[in-house]
């Protein structure tokens, strides 16, 4: 009965260490730090959580369960999109942006070459407030939406 009660005791531990870590980089903190770390290395202030935002950000999400291709939305507010497969996280997804730092150039204001519009709008110095979300695909991949309150990206102004 010791063994049985022990066995059991185990799995359970082990499912809830799973959901856990299933659950793991896709809260508000973790998009809001993933951003806020990108800000703070070209000194501009951290950007808050909204829950408007970030309604409008999981409307647009739902919308895209059938379709997860990276098409624009068009919307009222700034947008970065990512899709992958596995475990595309929403941290992942905020990192993937932020390396294309490499490819913008501050002195020219362009990207080099590689585009560099997600980074630009993740730091963009303007935006306040921000909203993600992060759907399973009906294909099996994710898809994953962070969008910017007021949007980034205005031509002929630097980001930062």
């Amino acid at each position: 009965m010791g063994m049985c009660k022990t066995s059991l005791a185990l799995v359970c531990l082990l499912g809830l260490v799973m959901f856990h870590s299933s659950q793991a980089q896709n809260s508000p903190e973790d998009y809001l730090n993933a951003h806020n770390a990108a800000r703070s290395q070209v000194g501009v202030g951290p950007l808050t959580w909204d829950n408007n935002v970030a309604s409008y950000a999981e409307n647009y999400a739902n919308q895209r369960i059938n379709d997860c291709n990276l098409i624009h939305s068009q919307g009222q507010y700034g947008e970065n999109l990512a899709t992958g497969t596995g475990t595309l996280s929403g941290t992942d997804a905020v990192n993937l942006w932020v390396s294309e730092s490499v490819n913008y150039d501050y002195n020219s204001n362009s990207c080099t070459g590689e585009q560099c519009g997600h980074y630009t709008q993740v730091v963009w110095r303007d935006s306040t407030r921000l909203g993600c979300a992060r759907v399973q695909c009906n294909n099996g991949g994710w898809f994953v939406t962070c969008n910017y309150d007021p949007p980034g990206n205005v031509i002929g102004q630097r980001p930062y």
